[in-house]
């Protein structure tokens, strides 16, 4: 599975798996799996108000070890407000269809809209490909990015919604726990760790955005300004081009001083080779160097380390917006 960089394109026609079966009981009581959903307090808000506030955006690429973990969590959500599920599947060959179609029951019956997409191609399109095309389906205010391996904090939705409601043109990103504890020690203190200047002075580092993508949280109309994820398939940073893009259009960055996101890092996942390659040369180089990565015109990525990091004129312009939020349980 995916959940940072995409997989190769193929040439392939796109196949909508938008199901409108009204929810049952007997289809929610067939269900195998060993997760038992609790209902939200809000359920009958959700359901009243017609108006989507918040879209949950997924996307997916045989995720079946941790789809139900990550779909519980959507459910679990504190936020008052409407919901949203937008999932993509990319050609999944696992369980994973089945996981999103009973979890689809489960969540429509208790009040959270959820829209699945997706194509059954030989091959994957990528995520930046999927990303794009689950926003596209999607109709909410604001768009809160998850991917299939993480699992929210109940309150993610309820606080990153607060600061964008005050930031409407900014990425807002949080703290995270990372999965096992002991993984990428460096990174994630690097993550959760970084002061206002840097969120913006550090985007050069071979880590990828300071505010990182499993995390983003902003608005639509925002996104679309910005424009789409880059869509070349495995390679291509696109979350990283994306946040640079947003930067050069003088959107902010903010960071809610909370952890909200449980981060898990496995063999599977997208970032695993970078952060090993990030982690040794900087305990090689005991500490001096800066890792900052670059990307090659054709889409492959190049990384290299220098102790100089370039200049910034180009990316944030005057007047961009950095802080850091302290998270609030109220």
């Amino acid at each position: 599975m995916w959940s940072g960089d995409g997989a190769v394109a193929g040439a392939d026609t796109l196949r909508a798996e938008v199901s409108s079966a009204p929810p049952s009981s007997s289809s929610s009581s067939s269900s195998s799996a060993s997760v038992q959903p609790v209902a939200p307090l809000t359920v009958r808000s959700r359901e009243r108000d017609s108006k989507v506030q918040v879209s949950i955006i997924l996307p997916v690429h045989n995720a079946e070890c941790w789809l139900d973990d990550c779909l519980q969590s959507v459910l679990e959500q504190d936020f008052e407000g409407t919901l949203e599920l937008s999932i993509f599947n990319d050609a999944s060959k696992d369980k994973s269809m089945n996981i999103i179609n009973k979890w689809k029951i489960r969540l429509e019956t208790l009040g959270i809209r959820v829209i699945v997409g997706g194509h059954d191609s030989p091959s994957p399109r990528g995520v930046g490909f999927s990303k794009n095309q689950a926003i596209a389906q999607s109709s909410g205010s604001y768009l809160c990015f998850l991917d299939s391996d993480d699992v929210m904090m109940p309150q993610r939705v309820r606080l990153q919604y607060k600061a964008a409601i005050q930031h409407p043109n900014s990425i807002i990103g949080c703290q995270v726990k990372r999965e096992p504890p002991n993984s990428t020690e460096r990174y994630t203190r690097w993550i959760n760790n970084l002061t206002s200047k840097q969120l913006v002075t550090q985007v050069f580092t071979s880590y990828g955005p300071t505010v990182i993508m499993p995390t983003w949280f902003c608005s639509q109309e925002w996104f679309s300004q910005v424009g789409k994820f880059d869509e070349s398939g495995k390679g291509v940073p696109e979350d990283l081009l994306f946040f640079y893009h947003h930067l050069r259009k003088g959107g902010g960055v903010f960071l809610v001083e909370q952890c909200l996101l449980i981060y898990r890092y496995h063999p599977h996942g997208a970032t695993h080779s970078v952060l090993e390659a990030a982690e040794a040369t900087e305990q090689q180089s005991g500490g001096d160097f800066q890792p900052r990565e670059t990307w090659k015109a054709n889409g492959k990525g190049l990384s290299h380390w220098s102790k100089a990091q370039p200049s910034l004129d180009h990316v944030a312009p005057e007047g961009a917006q950095l802080t850091r939020l302290q998270g609030q349980n109220h």
